[in-house]
């Protein structure tokens, strides 16, 4: 769904409950806590942050009232449903992410507020557990500038802003913060995110490499070396640069800089986006079903230490 389609579609709090109802209840409205059928309809006057169509339980066991926002991500929110469908589309259609200084401006609501609200939408941009088969290409890749600024002396320190990437070709993507290009740190993310059935995997001739694809993944590892050319046939590790090469134009021209706390989130972002770069029409509907079955990201849980 287009972003201008979203501002036709739902335009009122009214039609936005509408579609998620329709959603949630396509075979008609039942109980969230009970399960039951049997419900009826409570109005009451429009109030400032408050659902206007609320429903009760008919049976005796239960008899509670619920909405279509109960026991979903939007259930303690105060920004109306417009806002938050707006929020959505924007998110889904930037390829390279858009700020919450942005959706701030767009949505005429304060950073705070705005900031919060992309994290949510973020924490519902989940993959699962796949793994990739066929032919994957798998690399990492630091997230900020080696060189110091000039004039400024170069001061060595630990680095944590290391993200594995593993691509199948023609495939799905998956962008992961690792702590240090150890084996002992590679290999479980390598061997989760593979598949055992994998046809080959192409790295570069980084020296961890052969060590810790050498159990699961014996005699189906190719490597390049980069400092002679950058492919060989087939042999490449170009299709996850481009990833990367994405990823970075995102957190240095869209976000400028990113916490490491919240990194695995924006990646998460980056890669639900590319996995579906084809089903970008669809994308809005899949992303809202996950986010009415995600429990809520509280603000403080964001913000702590």
């Amino acid at each position: 769904m287009k972003l201008i389609d979203v501002t036709r579609q739902f335009s009122t709090e009214d039609k936005c409950l509408d579609y998620l109802e329709h959603m949630r209840w396509p075979h008609g409205v039942g109980c969230v806590h009970c399960g039951s059928m049997k419900v009826s309809t409570i109005t009451r006057t429009a109030g400032k942050n408050k659902r206007v169509r609320i429903y009760q339980c008919l049976e005796k066991e239960c008899g509670k009232q619920f909405s279509a926002t109960s026991g979903t991500i939007f259930s303690d929110t105060h920004l109306p449903l417009t806002k938050w469908f707006l929020a959505l589309a924007l998110i889904c259609e930037a390829k390279k992410g858009i700020s919450a200084c942005q959706v701030q401006r767009h949505l005429g609501i304060n950073y705070r507020t705005a900031w919060h609200l992309c994290h949510r939408i973020r924490a519902a941009m989940q993959e699962g557990d796949i793994q990739l088969t066929g032919e994957v290409e798998a690399d990492e890749t630091f997230l900020t500038p080696k060189k110091p600024r000039k004039g400024k002396p170069h001061v060595k320190k630990e680095r944590k802003d290391l993200v594995m990437g593993m691509v199948e070709r023609g495939g799905k993507l998956r962008l992961v913060p690792v702590l240090d290009r150890k084996i002992e740190i590679l290999q479980p993310v390598l061997e989760k995110h593979i598949s055992p059935d994998v046809e080959t995997i192409y790295t570069d001739e980084h020296v961890i490499y052969p060590f810790a694809l050498k159990r699961n993944f014996e005699g189906k590892h190719k490597t390049i070396n980069h400092s002679r050319s950058y492919s060989e046939g087939i042999t490449h590790t170009n299709t996850i640069e481009n990833a990367f090469s994405l990823l970075k134009r995102g957190i240095y021209g869209t976000y400028h800089k990113v916490s490491i706390k919240h990194l695995a989130r924006y990646c998460n972002e980056f890669e639900y986006r590319f996995n579906r770069r084809s089903e970008q029409l669809q994308m809005f509907d899949r992303t809202l079903k996950s986010i009415l079955n995600e429990k809520a990201l509280p603000y403080k849980t964001l913000t702590a230490k």
